[in-house]
C-alpha cells in the first residue's frame, strides 16, 4: 500500500530514534560533564590557591611580630636582616593576593596592605638608624595596631571566601543535579524501546551523580575523607573518585603540616610511625636510629633559648647533611621533639651515618661555646636538682636498632628499647652510637 511503512521501515525509524534519544542524552551528559569539569578544575586551581595565600600571608606577619619584638629587646642586626628578608617576602605575597582576590574581598585587605606596608617601612628606617627608643614607639604606635587590622581583615576574608567556595561547591552539586535530571527526560523515550539497556545506562548514571554530589557536599562541608561505593567507571564516577582522592590528600597534606616540627621543618612522630609502620608491614629491613644530645639543657640554661634553637636547627640540618651524602633516597629523617631526631635507613649504611654524623658533630661543637668554655672544655652551671657542677661540652649519642633485632617488630618495642640505650649511652664520656645486636622476643 502506497504511503504505508514496510516493517524494516518501521525497524528502522525505531532504530534511528533510538539512537537519536541515546546521542541527546549522551551528548548533553558530556558537555555539561566536561563544563563542570573545567568549573571545578578553576575552583581548585584558583579559589583554593587564595587559601594558601591568605594562610601564608599571615604565617608571615606572625613571624615579623616575633622578630620585631626581639629586635626591641636585643637590638641585633641580624635580626634586623631577617625582618628585612620576611618583608620583601610580605610584599610579594601581598603584590600576589591582590591579583588573585575578586573584587569584593579586595577592597577589605587592600587598604590594610597598604597601611602596615607605609608603617613596616618607617619602623624598618628607624631600627635600621639604630633609633630604638623611636623604633619602639613606632610599634606600638603604628606597626602594631596596623598589623592587627591587617590580621583580623585576613581572617574575615578567609571566612567570606570559605563562604564563597562553599557557595560554589553547592553550586557545582545543584548543577549535577540538574543535568541528571534533563539527562533522565531525554532518555524516557529510549527507554520505552531499549528498557535493559537504558536502565542499565541510568542506573549507572545515577549513582555516578549521587556519590559527585555526596563528595562535593562532604567537601564544602569540611569532611576529606570520603568513602564511595562505584561500581561503574564512567566519567561522572571517575569524576567523583578524584574528588574523594583529592579529599584524602587534602587531609594527609593537613595531618603531615601540622605533624611537621615547625623549627626544623623536619617530620614529626605522624610521619615516624607512618614510615615505621609500612616497612614492619611490608617485611622492609631498617634500621632505626635514635639520635640525642647530652648536656643540651645545660647548654640552652648558660646560652639561652635561642642559642639551643639555633643547636636544635643545626643539627637538623646536619643529620640532612650526612643522610644525603651517606644515606639511601628512601631514607626519613624525622624531629621528634626537643633534642630528639630519629634516621630510618637500610641496616647496611647505619654504623656508617652514626660515624659519619658523630664525626661531623664532634667538628661543630666548638663553634657553638665561648673562647672560654671551649678552651676550658667545660663550663659550671646547676644541674637540675640545684647542684652546682661542672658541665661537659655537648655530645651526640646514637642508638642504633635493627628490624631483624625483633620476632616481631612494632613502635612499642622500638620506642622502649631506644629509650633503654639512650639512658646507657648517656652514662658514657664523649660522643658515641650503639648497636643492639640482641635477639628480641618482645
Amino acid at each position: 500500500m502506497k504511503g504505508s511503512f514496510t516493517v524494516t521501515g518501521k525497524v528502522a525509524i525505531g532504530y534511528l530514534v533510538i539512537v537519536f534519544f541515546s546521542l541527546a542524552a549522551i551528548g548533553y551528559a558530556l558537555t555539561s560533564l566536561h563544563d563542570h569539569t573545567r568549573r571545578t578544575e578553576r575552583l581548585v586551581g584558583s579559589q583554593f590557591e587564595i587559601f594558601t595565600l591568605l594562610r601564608d600571608l599571615s604565617q608571615n606577619l606572625l613571624a615579623q611580630e616575633k622578630l620585631e619584638k626581639q629586635l626591641l629587646i636585643l637590638h641585633e642586626e641580624e635580626f634586623l636582616e631577617l625582618l628585612a628578608m620576611r618583608f620583601a617576602h610580605f610584599e610579594e605575597l601581598g603584590a600576589t593576593l591582590d591579583s588573585a582576590l575578586p573584587a569584593e574581598l579586595h577592597e577589605r585587605v587592600a587598604a590594610g596592605l597598604y597601611d602596615y606596608a607605609v608603617a613596616a617601612a618607617q619602623l624598618r628606617d628607624a631600627l635600621a638608624a639604630q633609633d630604638w627608643d623611636g623604633a619602639a614607639q613606632l610599634s606600638g604606635r603604628l606597626t602594631s595596631p596596623s598589623r592587627s587590622r591587617l590580621l583580623d581583615g585576613l581572617a574575615e576574608v578567609r571566612l567570606r571566601h570559605q563562604k564563597t567556595v562553599n557557595e560554589n561547591l553547592r553550586q557545582l552539586s545543584r548543577e549535577s543535579s540538574a543535568a541528571y535530571r534533563l539527562t533522565l527526560l531525554i532518555s524516557l523515550a529510549g527507554i520505552l524501546l531499549s528498557a535493559p539497556v537504558a536502565l542499565t545506562v541510568i542506573g549507572s548514571i545515577r549513582r555516578s551523580v549521587k556519590a559527585l554530589q555526596k563528595v562535593t557536599r562532604e567537601i564544602a562541608a569540611g569532611s576529606f575523607d570520603s568513602q564511595l561505593d562505584i561500581r561503574g567507571r564512567d566519567e561522572f564516577g571517575l569524576l567523583a573518585l578524584d574528588f574523594a582522592s583529592m579529599g584524602r590528600k587534602l587531609r594527609e597534606l593537613e595531618q603531615l603540616r601540622l605533624d611537621a616540627n615547625p623549627l626544623t621543618s623536619l617530620p614529626g612522630n605522624l610521619a615516624i610511625d607512618r614510615e615505621l609502620e609500612r616497612r614492619i608491614e611490608q617485611d622492609i629491613p631498617f634500621a632505626h636510629l635514635y639520635i640525642d644530645l647530652d648536656n643540651f639543657k645545660a647548654y640552652g640554661d648558660r646560652y639561652g633559648y635561642q642559642a639551643g634553637s639555633d643547636v636544635i636547627s643545626r643539627v637538623a640540618d646536619l643529620i640532612r647533611q650526612v643522610v644525603a651524602g651517606h644515606g639511601t633516597g628512601d631514607d626519613l629523617v624525622g624531629h621528634i621533639g626537643g633534642d630528639d631526631y630519629v634516621v630510618v635507613t637500610r641496616p647496611d649504611r647505619a654504623e656508617e651515618l652514626a660515624a659519619e654524623l658523630i664525626r661531623r658533630f664532634d667538628r661543630l661543637v666548638p663553634e657553638l661555646y665561648s673562647p672560654e668554655d671551649r678552651e676550658k672544655g667545660s663550663f659550671s652551671g646547676t644541674d637540675r636538682y640545684g647542684v652546682v657542677r661542672d658541665f661537659p661540652l655537648l655530645t651526640i649519642s646514637i642508638a642504633i636498632l635493627y628490624a631483624d633485632n625483633f620476632a616481631q617488630p612494632s613502635l612499642l618495642s622500638i620506642s622502649r628499647e631506644s629509650a633503654g640505650m639512650k639512658q646507657h649511652l648517656k652514662n658514657l664520656a664523649g660522643s658515641n652510637y650503639l648497636v643492639d645486636r640482641r635477639k628480641l622476643y618482645s
